[in-house]
């Protein structure tokens, strides 16, 4: 019945979620050949492992802006372990997601158990509003302290810098930083995505516009130099693929996919250091599935749910597990920061004047 009800009350939020779907379906990308191998094995788990993995069974609803692919093979392996507990998923972009969870919140009735979406702003924002419930993980060992929330309502699960990606075909010299995309010779030629849709680009913004040498003129410069801005990390891969953008601002895992898939795409990790977000997870407060959302949650985090987020292609917040060929470790990824209340506190004016500047 809860349900229903709130189907009825979110139908509108609903149809424009389904809009704002078909547009982001472009940011769900085939994984690299072989991930299905590298999914099977990973998947593998002895008898004795599932041993006692029957008490937990089933559903919770999943709230994510990862892509389809990829979050479907994160639950397939998560039901290796916990076969009985069913993974419902909602995806969308950031921004979107977190929208319907305020409508939702506001109608009285959220229908998502746990939540994997861009940023730990993002996240601040639910917590700030007591959406979250704490829950420290029995997982953590192994994740660097800062990707850990203090009051643990959130945790970490992956590092997804943003760098530049370009076609191969199109430019003679690679540009290594920045700065470089505001070159004349790039006249036109470049695209990023929207603050307004990509929780990962609205991060992005917060920290560049802080960044001493940049800041808001570096948006002032690309916008001079006629960048594109569409909706997501999707559009803008799928544009430098197609050749009909020369270089832009990308998620790293994505601009691997495609070279990987044979496309003339390099990344380069910038010199001004790369800003980056952790996709972190948590859980709803109030759920009324806490046991399973928390199962979902350890899964996540663990050794194998570690490995399993490598093998798909992400650099894994996790010490001592292996990263994708072509990523850069935790430990060797030059990181553009700033401090996260400040982010959080200031993410809308950040937003309203970028929109003033770009409309």
């Amino acid at each position: 019945m809860k349900k229903r009800i709130a189907g009825m009350i979110t139908a509108g939020i609903v149809a424009a979620s389904l809009a704002g779907c078909q547009s982001s379906s472009q940011e769900t990308t085939a994984a690299a050949e072989g991930t299905s191998a590298s999914q099977s094995q990973a998947s593998e788990t002895s008898a004795e492992e599932t041993e006692g993995s029957q008490d937990l069974s089933g559903s919770i609803t999943l709230y994510t802006s990862q892509p389809e692919e990829d979050i479907q093979t994160l639950i397939d392996g998560f039901n290796q372990k916990w076969p009985d507990i069913q993974v419902d998923v909602f995806r969308s972009g950031t921004e979107e997601v977190v929208s319907r969870v305020l409508a939702e919140n506001e109608a009285g009735s959220l229908l998502a158990d746990v939540l994997l979406v861009a940023d730990d702003v993002t996240f601040e924002t639910l917590k700030e509003q007591n959406l979250l419930m704490a829950y420290e993980s029995p997982e953590l060992e192994g994740i660097p302290e800062e990707y850990i929330d203090k009051d643990h309502m959130y945790t970490g699960t992956k590092v997804i810098t943003t760098g530049i990606a370009y076609n191969t075909d199109l430019v003679d010299t690679a540009p290594t930083s920045f700065a470089d995309l505001t070159d004349p010779a790039y006249k036109d030629n470049l695209i990023m995505p929207s603050p307004l849709y990509s929780g990962a680009a609205a991060y992005n913004l917060g920290v560049i516009t802080r960044t001493e040498g940049m800041g808001w003129d570096y948006y002032q410069a690309l916008k001079d130099n006629g960048i594109t801005v569409d909706r997501g990390n999707g559009a803008v891969q799928n544009a430098i693929v197609a050749g009909d953008k020369a270089c832009g601002l990308l998620a790293d895992y994505m601009a691997i996919r495609s070279k990987n898939d044979g496309a003339p795409v390099e990344f380069v990790y910038p010199e001004e250091g790369s800003p980056a977000v952790t996709e972190p997870i948590g859980i709803v407060n109030g759920t009324d599935n806490e046991e399973l959302a928390k199962a979902f949650v350890d899964y996540v985090l663990s050794d194998d749910g570690q490995t399993l987020t490598s093998q798909i292609g992400y650099t894994p917040v996790k010490s001592g597990v292996a990263v994708p060929e072509g990523l850069r470790s935790i430990d060797e990824i030059n990181l553009m920061t700033w401090d996260t209340q400040e982010l959080y506190q200031n993410r809308d004016a950040d937003k309203d004047q970028f929109t003033e500047m770009f409309q």
